[in-house]
């Protein structure tokens, strides 16, 4: 799992999840000089890492929950 993760970050490419009016208004305001494209793209990757962020925190704290009502398992060699 923590393979599939390194190789997401590294050979992601740019994402350009936008829809048609505010693709259209991205493309205006770059070709006018202005970075307001760049920000809504960001605000827009920033908005779909919010769900899998609280996910993320569900599962930590249901495996720490997990593992707290698991019975304590003693090694053979600790007798």
């Amino acid at each position: 799992m923590l393979t599939l993760l390194l190789i997401g970050i590294f050979l992601c490419t740019e994402v350009a999840a936008q829809c048609a009016m505010c693709s259209l208004n991205a493309e205006n305001s770059t070709t006018n000089g202005n970075t307001q494209g760049k920000g809504l793209n960001d605000g827009i990757l920033f908005l779909l890492a919010i769900p899998y962020l609280i996910a993320v925190g569900v599962g930590i704290l249901w495996y720490k929950k997990y593992r707290k009502n698991q019975p304590k398992r003693v090694s053979p060699f600790e007798r």
